[in-house]
């Protein structure tokens, strides 16, 4: 009776189904454990995709059970591999010199994927000339690194300023027609670590005395020049110091933006502008607006050129200085005279008559007036 219970078709089919479950859980873990070993492989770099699909296939040929045994056998392996390499140094009691027995942290090796070759993207550290590489030595962080590059106030003033003040001395006294000999990129890196290391108002204070001074010295030396000459050196100096400022508020940028433009509410251009007013035009525009009169009445006297870039160049400074001598400034400058208003009309038409009086006096004939009205004769 048993016999027939245990052979009946119910307890084969029990039978059986459960086998199949058992396969099915075995083959489950199994694929498991080879999609582990898959990431693992593939992020290490010690086969490829299609030696992994081989081994796979290869895999599932054999006996589930033995294979799944294989591949936890070896996964446990490489993982104890790696904890040694990685976790023995920790522990190590010998010592290395380095802070708590602990040596520099080593950055991996990448294996070539095509050859059995290592990469050559290695670290810092495992270079000869490394820190790292050297027993006795400590390997610094990223904020201990930031610490030791730090600026203190006495490496801007002995290291940083000096070299600052004499580019800044070159771009003044050159001309501008001589050649750049000085490293921009240099101005710059050192503008931009003394930004960076806080000392933005002790570099802006520094740059505004530094020109201040220079602008003082071109003043004394426009004092001692004669009159004769006087709108040919102002005009050069207006000249130089428009062409240094065209190089000085490039490299300076970096300053101009995170300070001057951030704290200040103002421009770097501006500023360096309104110290030649205050230094140099405002001590001189007394002196040099006759003589700019005095040159537009006699043609030729003083080159055109000269005397519309001077003329311009005073009405950028300070329009209101327009205001000193108008007709001056009106032959260079459109628009300096106050716009026409319809009550003046006959003040207009009497300053033309007037001129037309002047212009036939001196000789300048009226033309034909046959066929002009009788209404229109002046």
């Amino acid at each position: 009776m048993l016999q027939s219970v245990a052979n009946s078709p119910s307890a084969v089919l029990g039978k059986s189904l459960c086998k199949w479950q058992i396969v099915i859980s075995v083959y489950s873990s199994f694929r498991n454990i080879t999609q582990c070993i898959f990431r693992y492989m593939t992020t290490t770099g010690k086969c490829s995709m299609e030696e992994m699909e081989e081994e796979r296939l290869d895999d599932h040929n054999h006996n589930y059970r033995d294979g799944t045994r294989d591949a936890y056998t070896f996964m446990r392996a490489q993982l104890s591999n790696e904890a040694q390499l990685f976790c023995s140094p920790m522990i190590s009691t010998e010592p290395t010199g380095s802070c708590g027995g602990i040596p520099p942290r080593r950055e991996p090796r990448y294996m070539d994927s095509d050859s059995s070759s290592i990469s050559s993207e290695t670290s810092d550290t495992d270079s000869p000339g490394a820190s790292g590489s050297t027993p006795g030595k400590l390997t610094l962080n990223s904020a201990t690194k930031f610490l030791m590059n730090s600026m203190t106030v006495e490496d801007y003033k002995n290291i940083y300023w000096p070299k600052l003040e004499c580019a800044i001395e070159h771009l003044l006294t050159q001309s501008p027609s001589d050649h750049n000999s000085i490293s921009y990129e240099q101005i710059y890196s050192h503008v931009y670590k003394c930004v960076c290391q806080q000392h933005s108002e002790l570099l802006y204070n520094d740059l505004v005395w530094k020109i201040s001074s220079h602008l003082d010295q071109v003043s004394a030396q426009l004092l001692g020049t004669p009159s004769d000459g006087f709108i040919e050196s102002f005009n050069l100096a207006l000249t130089q110091y428009t062409a240094a400022l065209q190089c000085i508020v490039p490299v300076f940028i970096y300053m101009n933006k995170f300070y001057i433009e951030r704290k200040l509410n103002q421009d770097l251009r501006d500023i360096l502008m309104r110290l030649f007013s205050d230094h140099i035009a405002e001590k001189h525009v007394n002196t040099l607006i006759p003589l700019l009169q005095n040159a537009h009445s006699m043609p030729f006297q003083v080159r055109p050129s000269t005397m519309a870039n001077v003329v311009k160049g005073l009405y950028a400074l300070r329009p209101e200085w327009s205001n000193l001598a108008p007709a001056l400034f009106s032959q260079f400058i459109p628009q300096i005279h106050p716009p026409a208003v319809e009550s003046q009309l006959s003040d207009y038409a009497a300053q033309d008559q007037k001129l037309q009086m002047e212009l036939s006096q001196k000789g300048f004939p009226r033309g034909d007036q046959s066929r002009k009205r009788a209404s229109e004769e002046s």
